[in-house]
């Protein structure tokens, strides 16, 4: 299937607005396979030169599986990740050539399935040695850093290193800690903040760049002429790392606060071996508070390799006096500087020119700052074309405690809770909605693709890997799905993992958000079995629209899908819808406003061929057996109502 863009929406060959719905492929991609990457294993982590990504997302041999689940899923739009790591471990210039001649058999298997893609060169929190995943080992190592010593000196939180229990998404603090914020600072902005550092007699800005960007360009030259290959993120979740922070001194500008937060400048002492009393942070349903006081002691033991400055050192924001004693002398080096306009625009514009040196066609996918103002940078007609926004959202309350609070949410824009079903509805709706805008305003009115949205599958305690009920699950989708299609938002769901097990979840920091797991597959015959919550994430959908959207929805309950839009007259092709089986196993009935249509059972799809009459034209499915209803009686649904809020005023209380 073509795919092009045409102003805010996808386009296919025949002029059909397309309605793009698919995964991120996959979970454990972060991961090497040899030796097994998983976080809780630390044997073999720091070997990191001599690893292999060969079979992640699976094994080549497990590619029809997965790919024609994923096809009878409807979910044929991929986010494909790799890593600068698995492309370029080994040292600096030096390609694993296996590794891009596997990735590149896998997508051409894609091909056979009618499976697009866009390939995402996925990083968190910089690398698997500051915490998450992304960049190769020696880039930490190539500015002084001492990758052994990243967790004692407190410059990252690391699972294999710090063992079991892993507090719950402590990872992602990472961003705000000396290893990440580091390594992000000198890739974005090195040139202006530390004019000092220099890699093999280049400034750090430019070699980590120019490396990042030969990695990636090392993927398009294999995929070029695969025509399921529609562009490429320039980098999931970028980060500011300390660019723009006003003062060193304080957490106020941390977006995000989680167990013991030092300061910046707390933590560059930390790195140099000096012991810090540092906050500690606690999240709940009421939002962040702080819960005390913590001595944090690296025990004498640097971040930084034997004879290696540190960066912040070296560049004038702190030094020793006379005694040995710390002081800072910048504590606002890093302020007045525009994360967005200034680092990322720049950055996005020479990855675009380097991706299209190699494939000129490609779509460019853009995000914003991942714990920034979730507006991209402003884009102008000296910019590069053809770009889609791909920003990322999740119902933060359920991410961060697991549990699924049915009546309690959280807003990620106000940084406020929000209560109450219907007041829950809109609210994700109206985020949602804030991307689309940014689309439309900021970007000059591109395509939106939601590049991560999903849930964990082990909330309540993994309640329903114990009793097979994952209707918390269903309604937890639920809610999410019912606001992306009030937008009509296209989306590649987080995540699908070929090798999620119920102990480990997706083997990533304590992650468990795939939507098929081997512990859920008791019939390997079945293509649903070890789909979770299939109930609501296998929806109906208008794939290709013969016009304009103006109104998509689909209940849960009743199994009523519902789809309105006007017709282009330039367009000659029908509507498509995918209907799956899974939802209708006993058929359906379809309602139309005008015009004809066919059912074609086998490959899942409603064919509408709408007449010509200028009007809203209507397609109404519904199960041809209908469903029972919900009967919670009233009483008790405001009874439960009643005892959330009751919870919700006690920890505002407490606050």
């Amino acid at each position: 299937m073509t795919i092009r863009t045409d102003g805010i929406w996808f386009k296919d060959e025949y002029g059909r607005t397309l309605m793009l719905r698919g995964v991120n492929l996959g979970g454990s991609s972060k991961m090497p396979t040899r030796p097994d990457g998983r976080t809780h294993i630390r044997e073999g982590f720091f070997n990191h030169r001599d690893v292999s990504f060969i079979g992640r997302p699976f094994p080549l041999e497990e590619a029809d599986e997965h790919f024609s689940r994923l096809a009878k899923w409807g979910l044929t739009f991929l986010r494909f990740l790799v890593t600068w790591e698995a492309i370029e471990h080994a040292g600096p210039g030096q390609y694993d050539e296996a590794y891009l001649d596997y990735v590149a058999a896998v997508v051409r298997k894609a091909a056979e399935y009618d499976i697009t893609m866009f390939i995402d060169p996925h990083q968190d929190v910089w690398s698997r040695f500051s915490g998450g995943d992304g960049a190769p080992g020696w880039t930490l190592e190539a500015v002084g850093f001492d990758l052994e010593a990243l967790h004692p000196a407190h410059a990252a939180i690391v699972h294999q290193v710090h063992g079991d229990p892993f507090p719950r998404m402590i990872w992602a603090t990472n961003y705000s800690r000396l290893a990440a914020a580091t390594m992000f600072s000198l890739f974005f902005g090195g040139d202006r903040v530390a004019p000092n550092t220099k890699i093999d007699g280049v400034p750090a800005q430019q070699y980590l760049q120019s490396h990042y960007f030969k990695a990636i360009q090392q993927v398009a030259l294999r995929l070029k002429d695969m025509p399921n290959v529609v562009g490429y993120d320039t980098l999931n979740e970028p980060s500011h790392g300390y660019l723009g922070m006003r003062s060193l001194t304080t957490t106020d500008e941390y977006r995000l606060k989680n167990g013991v937060m030092p300061t910046p400048y707390q933590s560059m002492l930390l790195g140099w071996g000096f012991s810090q009393v540092a906050e500690e942070w606690q999240f709940s349903v009421a939002g962040n508070r702080k819960i005390g006081l913590v001595t944090l002691s690296a025990g004498g033991r640097r971040a930084w390799r034997e004879g290696a400055n540190c960066v912040w050192r070296a560049n004038g924001v702190w030094d020793l006096d006379a005694s040995g004693m710390p002081h800072l002398l910048r504590p606002r080096h890093f302020d007045g500087i525009d994360f967005a306009e200034d680092c990322l625009r720049p950055f996005m514009n020479a990855y675009a020119e380097a991706i299209r040196e190699v494939d000129p066609k490609a779509l460019i996918f853009i995000e914003a700052d991942a714990l920034g103002n979730d507006h991209p940078p402003r884009w102008g007609r000296s910019d590069a074309g053809s770009i889609v926004f791909a920003p990322h959202w999740y119902d933060g309350l359920t991410l961060f405690t697991k549990r699924y609070w049915k009546f309690v949410a959280f807003d990620v824009h106000t940084r406020r809770p929000v209560v109450g079903r219907e007041r829950i509805r809109d609210s994700f709706v109206k985020q949602l909605g804030v991307y689309r805008n940014a689309a439309m305003t900021a970007l000059g009115g591109v395509p939106t693709v939601i590049g991560e949205v999903g849930i964990p599958y082990d909330m309540n305690n993994a309640q329903a890997y114990r009793t097979g009920d994952f209707s918390a699950q269903e309604q937890c989708y639920d809610d999410t799905l019912q606001a992306l299609e009030a937008n009509l938002l296209n989306f590649t769901l987080w995540n699908y993992t070929a090798d999620n097990g119920n102990a480990r979840g997706d083997g990533w920091n304590g992650e468990d958000l795939s939507l098929f797991s081997r512990d859920q597959q008791t019939n390997p015959r079945d293509i649903h079995s070890g789909g979770r919550a299939l109930k609501a994430v296998l929806r109906p959908y208008a794939r290709a629209v013969a016009g304009e959207p103006l109104r998509m929805s689909y209940d849960l309950h009743s199994g009523v899908f519902e789809f309105t839009f006007k017709h282009d007259p330039a367009v000659t092709e029908p509507t498509e819808f995918y209907i799956p089986s899974y939802q209708y196993p006993q058929g359906y009935v379809v309602t139309v406003s005008d015009g004809t249509y066919e059912i074609d059972t086998q490959n899942q799809r409603l064919i509408y061929r709408h007449s010509e009459r200028d009007m809203p034209h209507f397609v109404r499915v519904a199960p041809s057996v209908p469903r029972p209803q919900d009967n919670t009686p009233l009483l008790q649904r405001l009874l439960i109502g009643g005892v959330m809020l009751w919870l919700l005023w006690r920890l505002v209380r407490r606050r």
